[in-house]
């Protein structure tokens, strides 16, 4: 309980506050995190390869019929978003500049509200063709009447912008995202076991007043937080925003 009253307290005086977010923001939102016990690692078995080797750049452009049928059975459901992302959205203000750094590619935290979003691996609600270059939004290969989507201008098939594992990551989004961490009062990081590099490594670019975590399991981090709380988002952010009066 003084854990969370602590964070209470730090959400409260937080006038630059950053979330650093991992598959744990979304799973109670029904999507699956990597490495739990009920994660794709484990449920992806009947596919016969692991997540890594079949989310990759090599296998998109060698085995798409692959990867279209993992990517579709995983990232394209109709997820909503839940208390966390709602939570997060309400706390922008005037006074309080709000800033999310995730590693999802469900564009939840949009859909909540929250305008400063960095998404470190892309985002699974737009697409691009390969051939030339035409952007696609999510709907259009949702209703694809083949499983790997072709671009209606070229024929060319269509690819999710998000990066794969063998791509690099944004550069763009990794130099505001390490902007954003470096300035924050507050960081709170959220639902991932920190064992994504380069991303966790952001982490290290905080330089204030107050690092938080929270997260289910420990994390390689929580020595080094001055706030540790091993709980459910999902319980953590209903907390707060009782604390803080927020309308989610």
């Amino acid at each position: 309980m003084l854990q969370l009253d602590a964070l209470i307290r730090a959400v409260e005086d937080s006038k630059r506050l950053v979330f650093f977010g991992g598959a744990g923001v979304s799973t109670e939102s029904g999507l699956k995190d990597y490495r739990s016990k009920n994660g794709i690692y484990e449920t992806a078995r009947n596919y016969g390869r692991p997540p890594e080797e079949i989310l990759s750049h090599d296998c998109l452009m060698e085995e798409p019929e692959l990867f279209y049928r993992f990517f579709r059975d995983y990232f394209l459901g109709n997820a909503s978003p839940n208390v966390t992302h709602r939570v997060l959205a309400a706390l922008e203000s005037p006074q309080r500049r709000v800033s999310i750094v995730t590693q999802n590619i469900d564009g939840l935290h949009q859909m909540a509200g929250s305008t400063r979003v960095y998404e470190l691996h892309g985002s699974a609600s737009r697409y691009a063709c390969i051939g030339c270059g035409k952007r696609f939004p999510r709907g259009f290969v949702i209703e694809s009447k083949i499983n790997v989507p072709k671009c209606d201008r070229c024929g060319a098939m269509i690819r999710p912008l998000v990066t794969m594992y063998g791509e690099m990551l944004d550069d763009d989004v990794v130099t505001g995202a390490v902007t954003e961490i470096s300035r924050a009062d507050l960081l709170i990081i959220g639902g991932t076991s920190l064992a994504v590099y380069p991303a966790a490594s952001f982490v290290r670019c905080f330089r204030g007043d107050t690092l938080a975590i929270i997260n289910r399991d420990p994390t390689p981090y929580d020595d080094r937080c001055g706030i540790v709380l091993h709980d459910t988002l999902g319980h953590v952010f209903t907390a707060l925003a009782k604390a803080l009066s927020l309308p989610v």
